[in-house]
């Protein structure tokens, strides 16, 4: 029997239209590889879509591709994860589901999960993946005794970080104990963390396939392709996994350094580096402190018109600050700081009356600094903040009629 593992497909999540194609493309790719293959059924674990309500566009777009997988027999189950939940409970996943598409297996009856049972016998569950790692409570409360000492090959699907098996650089995310998971699966089929794992333990065969497409510059950047798992079963025993790799643009990368240079020398670096462009994405990250002018000074019109022949070029300046703003006093306290801070580049704005904008910023953070007070609903501790923040920027009289 072979099924495929599919995770964090994020259909829509590109701004920009090129690689929202590009990610569409990428699961059109995953499917035809999984019909070619021959697929008893397909796993998605979580972050189908970007959205809980995506547009009708990517809609029409992921129904055409699902209606291959339907007319060749193949199941198609999955769990929303955090970025296809919505505290409405209404979501595009529950229109495919409708329209006989695929299965969402988190079924819950009396406190307890049901399975969903393929063609083939295979028995499928799991748990959706929410925002802040909330799914925890699902874990905690759930009873798991019937499904663990349920018979035959059965699949965990699961949209959330392990503990045990966090990478380093995760470093604060919500992440639950192996010890939260119900026992005795055969195969754990997870999603929500953008890394490749694949390991045994004593609860059963545990993977993350990794995104099926990279889903911001810096997994462009560093893993330069999607993957996803295609999975044998020899004897409903022995599991064989093996990482399918979609690439379907090449992908350079070049990093600047800014220190010490001007915006100008910068930008005559990166059209004098990047070359064989033609077809391929660019990624132009820029990092450092200009000796002069401001990171807007870069003329990145013009880059981008010497290499129109590049399927698409992305920058990336988080990083990139001018000398001015580099030289940031920290020995004094966060309120003082914020109020130097405020009035040295009020002044650096060429403004008729700097003291009245220094005035109105320090009342917004104040305002935004606020919390909400014991008893207050949020709605109306959003309303108080709204109200505030249109008072002082001497505006509330234009949003008094959509007020009221």
């Amino acid at each position: 029997m072979k099924f495929a593992h599919l995770a964090d497909i994020h259909i829509g999540g590109w701004q920009d239209q090129k690689l929202r194609k590009l990610n569409l493309n990428a699961f059109d790719k995953a499917i035809n590889i999984c019909i070619n293959e021959s697929t008893a059924f397909i796993l998605i674990a979580g972050d189908f879509f970007n959205t809980a309500l995506p547009s009708i566009d990517s809609l029409k777009d992921v129904a055409r591709i699902l209606r291959k997988v339907k007319e060749k027999n193949i199941s198609l189950y999955l769990v929303p994860g955090s970025h296809d939940f919505s505290p409405s409970g209404k979501s595009m996943i529950d229109v495919l589901e409708k329209a006989g598409l695929l299965k969402n297996v988190m079924k819950i009856k009396d406190n307890k999960l049901l399975f969903t049972e393929d063609k083939t016998g295979t028995k499928i569950t799991g748990i959706l993946g929410l925002r802040t790692g909330l799914e925890k409570e699902y874990f905690k409360t759930l009873n798991f005794k019937d499904i663990e000492e349920e018979e035959g090959f059965k699949i965990f699907i699961f949209h959330t970080s392990i503990e045990e098996y966090k990478p380093k650089d995760l470093g604060d995310i919500n992440s639950l104990s192996l010890d939260l998971f119900p026992k005795n699966f055969d195969y754990y089929a997870g999603g929500h963390v953008h890394y490749l794992l694949d390991v045994k333990h004593d609860r059963g065969h545990l993977a993350y396939p990794g995104p099926l497409f990279p889903n911001n510059f810096k997994e462009l950047e560093e893993l330069k392709k999607g993957c996803f798992n295609l999975i044998e079963t020899k004897d409903d025993m022995n599991i064989i996994v093996k990482k399918i790799p979609i690439k379907l643009k090449e992908i350079d990368s070049y990093f600047f350094d800014a220190n010490g240079r001007s915006p100008l020398q910068i930008e005559n670096e990166i059209l004098n580096a990047v070359k064989n462009f033609k077809d391929k994405i660019v990624m132009i990250r820029i990092e450092g402190i200009l000796e002069t002018g401001k990171p807007t000074d870069i003329n990145f019109k013009n880059i981008f018109d010497n290499f129109k022949e590049a399927y698409v070029v992305l920058k990336n300046t988080n990083k990139l600050v001018s000398k001015s703003f580099d030289n940031i006093r920290i020995d004094e306290s966060i309120e003082l700081t914020e109020s130097r801070i405020i009035e040295e580049h009020v002044k650096s704005i060429e403004l008729k009356n700097p003291e009245v904008y220094n005035s109105i910023i320090k009342s917004l953070l104040l305002f935004l600094d606020s919390e909400k007070e014991e008893g207050e609903k949020s709605m109306d501790f959003e309303r108080r903040i709204m109200d505030e923040t249109l008072k002082s920027l001497g505006i509330e009289n234009l949003f008094k009629n959509d007020n009221q």
